[in-house]
């Protein structure tokens, strides 16, 4: 993998010109989520396409935009859609949007994904705030040679979620009285949704949630120094749990019902975010 260093100084010139938006927060919005792109005001849109260098959703759900604008008085820039390994992409493909980002001057990223449950007292439509993560994708984005402008060799990711952010959230959650799970996110390359012994093996391992994203992405984003939040939508009961296939509509309609509570979470946080 190489660090696209120039690319991302190329795409995020192309962005400049086509907004006068200087985000300070970024947004990536998972399957079915990218529907609070639409709360950002005096909004500019850029389709993936149109951006030199960037690649394109092919996933249901993510519409593929990037939104420039104010959010709840902050300058942001939502990803409306992201880039998942599994559609074959590198994961310097897949973190290419939080590079670009961090030549936009972005120092806050909030990502969020819909995943599966892997604890037993989760129930779909959960909110979950990520703690930590475990990375079963047997790659890592930083692989290659080290881009210095962007990060050290070996950076550390003891504290991958900022504790405060998290503090943030809980305190959010609370006064808007929506429910908060709190765990890890164990993230896989899919597409193919688990066995029922790799749950099984997660649970064990410490895991609370699983999904096929995020990982790469905060990976990249506290390698370049950018703080991170991170929240799960349980879109379903993961493969074992439920005498039930998993399939894809069971994401997109539990996101759906979800909207509201993940609505008004993100935006009490990003309300608040820049002051902690």
């Amino acid at each position: 993998m190489k660090p696209m260093v120039k690319e991302a100084n190329e795409a995020a010139a192309y962005i400049r010109k086509q907004s006068g938006h200087r985000p300070a927060i970024g947004l990536v919005l998972g399957s079915g989520l990218g529907v609070l792109a639409q709360e950002v005001t005096i909004a500019d849109v850029i389709p993936y396409g149109d951006i030199p260098h960037f690649p394109v959703s092919t996933v249901e759900g993510h519409a593929g935009q990037l939104v420039l604008g104010e959010l709840e008085g902050q300058t942001v820039v939502a990803m409306q859609g992201r880039f998942h390994y599994y559609e074959g992409y590198g994961l310097d493909q897949v973190t290419f949007p939080i590079r670009v980002m961090k030549e936009l001057g972005v120092e806050t990223l909030i990502v969020t994904n819909a995943a599966g449950g892997i604890q037993v007292d989760f129930s779909a439509g959960d909110l979950m705030l990520i703690r930590d993560h475990i990375n079963f994708m047997y790659d890592n984005p930083l692989m290659g040679p080290n881009a210095p402008k962007w990060g050290v060799r070996f950076p550390d990711m003891s504290e991958a979620y900022d504790p405060s952010y998290r503090q943030l959230a809980r305190r959010v959650a609370e006064a808007l009285d929506i429910p908060l799970q709190e765990g890890v996110y164990v993230g896989l390359t899919g597409p193919t949704y688990e066995t029922p012994a790799e749950i099984r093996m997660f649970r064990k391992l410490g895991g609370d949630a699983v999904g096929m994203s995020t990982v790469p992405e905060v990976i990249a984003a506290r390698h370049a120094g950018i703080r991170v939040l991170g929240l799960s939508c349980i879109s379903n009961l993961a493969a074992g749990m439920l005498d039930q296939p998993l399939s894809h509509d069971e994401v997109m309609e539990t996101a759906e019902q979800v909207k509201p509570r993940f609505i008004r979470l993100v935006k009490g946080i990003v309300k608040d975010i820049r002051s902690v």
